[in-house]
């Protein structure tokens, strides 16, 4: 069971939009406190068509998943929404190297 609930309404999406970022080559990383009293930590992952094709979208889609399952629970802020758009230069990173940018984008962003 993953350790937040997916985000699926363009409205949240856009409203996320108001929070901090931080970019990186491979995404960028959105994250805006909802100002409700549940505790809930929201993700919601997107990349466009300019990425590539289904299957390297879907492939890059699971990739963020796997990253934010294994660490939105340590580093996650409660009560806010999570959002990763999937840039053209991610699909090309190793593995690790997401995650090293992942780690430093949510400890740049907790500050």
């Amino acid at each position: 069971m993953p350790p937040y609930t997916v985000i699926q309404k363009r409205a949240d999406f856009l409203s996320a939009n108001r929070g901090k970022r931080f970019a990186r080559p491979g995404f960028v990383l959105l994250v805006s406190d909802r100002r409700d009293d549940d505790p809930t930590k929201r993700l919601g992952i997107t990349i466009t068509k300019k990425v590539g094709n289904a299957v390297v979208r879907n492939r890059m889609r699971r990739r963020f998943r796997a990253l934010m399952r294994e660490m939105l629970e340590e580093k996650g802020k409660a009560g806010a929404d999570h959002i990763l758009i999937g840039r053209d230069g991610g699909i090309e990173m190793e593995f690790d190297q997401l995650r090293r940018d992942l780690y430093m984008a949510f400890d740049r962003i907790a500050q």
